[in-house]
């Protein structure tokens, strides 16, 4: 009998995404689709542990900007603009009104002015990030070391940046990457200078070796002894450092960012593809290792802890539905409420979006979409509090 023709993993890929992915972006899947196949964007992440700034000239004179400085401008002068909102409501309020009605409308605009959230208070002014503009497709040089033998900068898909920044660590929390490798979003973690201590965690010894080669590269000896790398199977951390870990120190900040089925990876890439016939099981079961890789995430913060669930997929399955099912199982077999924070400030207040395209009809969380002319992500983010 004659063998059927073998199917690469990315035609593979590809077509299932065309089926499932056209039915959730509907008239956008053909320009997301064309930008996962075209090359990639990346931003170059400042590294604080090495001098900065004539790299910081250098990259201006490209004509790259820090995305994440310029988010933080808007954002407080989002907050200025509706605090001088809420005072000239105040004031008329003041002129029309008069007696009880006038307390009662006054203490209402009070409120609402005291209750706006602080958008500028989650993005972390230590993080620096620079990227090109929109349409222009210019690639950053190799990053070079200093006297110190420490690199200047990470090149990064930029949009991996969001789950950080949508974390928020303050000073002196303790913090747990539970799927640390490779390596880009741990090293986002210590460059907010306030990690207490930082846990990246992996259960691949492989990629926790390149996770420790970025370390090396990046941070210099004194802050590296602030991390504990360990490889371990990330949904039994609480029985494997859990006991030791998350009681010391303040709330302990969990970021998840989970294995998944990496789209821009599997449209692109033979070598490791998870589309792969011999990893069909394990690609079904992808959306159970991450509810379990996420409940460990839950289970392993204190009180008032806080959680980002993040994927590289648009896949509501590994997004959306994960942390609905999370929630519901916290609940009932826990007796733990969750919230989803919202972050549609990201979006809305358009911090962001001179950098990055938003799916506008993600149900909770952010989903960063690959656009030919901002082509970052795809980048799935959620905060449980």
């Amino acid at each position: 009998a004659a063998t059927a023709p073998r199917i690469p993993p990315t035609r593979l890929a590809l077509h299932h995404f065309d089926v499932s992915y056209s039915l959730q972006l509907k008239d956008l899947w053909p320009s997301v689709r064309a930008s996962l196949l075209c090359e990639q964007k990346y931003g170059a992440l400042l590294n604080n542990f090495s001098p900065v700034n004539h790299v910081t000239q250098e990259l201006e004179l490209l004509n790259a900007t820090d995305f994440v400085s310029e988010a933080l401008k808007k954002a407080q002068r989002s907050q200025r603009g509706a605090a001088a909102e809420e005072a000239g409501r105040g004031d008329s309020v003041s002129q029309e009104g008069s007696g009880e009605g006038r307390t009662v409308m006054q203490a209402e605009t009070m409120t609402q002015a005291e209750t706006s959230p602080p958008f500028h208070a989650s993005i972390s002014s230590n993080i620096k990030c620079y990227t090109f503009p929109r349409g222009d497709i210019t690639r950053f040089r190799p990053a070079r070391p200093d006297t110190l033998g420490l690199l200047n900068y990470y090149l990064m898909d930029a949009a991996s940046l969001l789950p950080v920044l949508a974390l928020n660590v303050q000073p002196d929390d303790f913090v747990l990457d539970l799927c640390a490798a490779p390596g880009g979003k741990t090293l986002a973690l210590l460059q907010t200078g306030v990690c207490g201590h930082l846990a990246a965690n992996d259960v691949s010894i492989s990629r926790t070796k390149r996770l420790y080669q970025i370390l090396n590269s990046y941070v210099p000896k004194e802050i590296r002894e602030t991390v504990s790398v360990t490889s371990c199977d990330g949904r039994d951390w609480e029985q494997l450092e859990g006991g030791t870990f998350h009681k010391v120190g303040p709330l302990l900040q969990v970021l998840v960012d989970v294995p998944c089925t990496t789209d821009r990876h599997s449209v692109m890439e033979q070598d490791n593809n998870i589309f792969h016939r011999r990893r069909t099981k394990e690609r079904q079961m992808l959306p159970m290792l991450q509810l379990q890789l996420l409940m460990a995430g839950i289970l392993a913060t204190k009180p008032g802890g806080e959680v980002v669930y993040s994927t590289c997929s648009l896949s509501p399955l590994q997004n959306e539905y994960v942390i609905e099912r999370a929630i519901e199982i916290a609940e009932t077999q826990f007796n733990i409420n969750i919230r989803v924070e919202d972050l549609s400030h990201f979006r809305t207040l358009k911090l962001f979006q001179d950098t990055f395209s938003f799916f506008s009809d993600c149900r909770l969380g952010e989903l960063v979409l690959p656009h030919l002319t901002a082509n970052f992500g795809p980048m799935y983010f959620c905060k449980l509090r």
